[in-house]
């Protein structure tokens, strides 16, 4: 497989929300068949990043301290981000995102913390589902290209997904 078109997301799973006072977290975890290592460069690695990541950054995210422009597909407006913590390959966190990966026998388990609006809950546990397809389909070394933004929203898959999410989290999915 060498683009989306044959790309057909499995049912949705491994996503889960906690409320703390007005703050919701989305939490979405994958286990992905690649060491931590590898993961790692996906993660940090601003070229990566553009295969299957929903945002571009303009440099590594590699290292804690750094501050990069990072613009979400379909914002033109970017967002200066400083990465607060770079421990390769285990914890990365910038912005509002932390990333875990904790190593799973030959393969990594890899865990996104982020922040989100109650409202766009089931749309974000969606596209990181879908992202998450993406950058296993790039690590096994047959990249489908990134889904993202509108183009995701225009994905049958994606509205499958968000009706799941939905769902399972006992949220409306209109809008």
């Amino acid at each position: 497989m060498t683009d989306s078109a044959k790309y057909a997301p499995g049912p949705a799973c491994g996503a889960q929300v906690r409320k703390d006072g007005e703050k919701w977290t989305l939490i979405v975890t994958r286990e992905l068949r690649h060491r931590p290592e590898k993961v790692w460069l996906a993660l940090t690695d601003p070229a990566h990043l553009r295969e299957w990541a929903p945002f571009d950054v303009d440099g590594s995210l590699g290292t804690a301290g750094t501050t990069v422009n990072l613009t979400w597909v379909g914002n033109p407006q970017a967002i200066a981000t400083r990465v607060k913590r770079a421990d390769a390959p285990k914890v990365l966190e910038y912005g509002d995102m932390r990333w875990e990966l904790e190593p799973l026998g030959s393969g990594t388990r890899l865990t996104l913390w982020i922040n989100i609006d109650r409202r766009f809950i089931s749309w974000g546990a969606a596209g990181w589902h879908i992202s998450f397809d993406t950058l296993d389909y790039l690590l096994s070394g047959t990249p489908i290209g990134r889904i993202a933004g509108a183009q995701a929203m225009k994905f049958s898959g994606w509205q499958r997904l968000r009706a799941e999410y939905a769902k399972q989290f006992g949220v409306e999915t209109s809008g």
